[in-house]
């Protein structure tokens, strides 16, 4: 299951940095994570300082 990236997003961009597989992007001036790229690490939730990164 994928990780989404609630409306808590300050669009700071470390949960980008910590991605292992690149999965996250900035989009209309918000990250947006690629549902089919994530590998469900929670290594953006754990760098996240809002936790914006939330499972589904």
């Amino acid at each position: 299951m994928a990780y989404k990236i609630t409306d808590a997003c300050i669009n700071c961009g470390v949960c980008a940095g910590e991605c292992p597989v690149e999965a996250i992007s900035e989009a209309d001036g918000k990250h947006v994570i690629d549902a089919e790229k994530c590998i469900d690490c929670g290594a953006c939730a754990g760098a996240c300082p809002v936790d914006a990164p939330q499972a589904e």
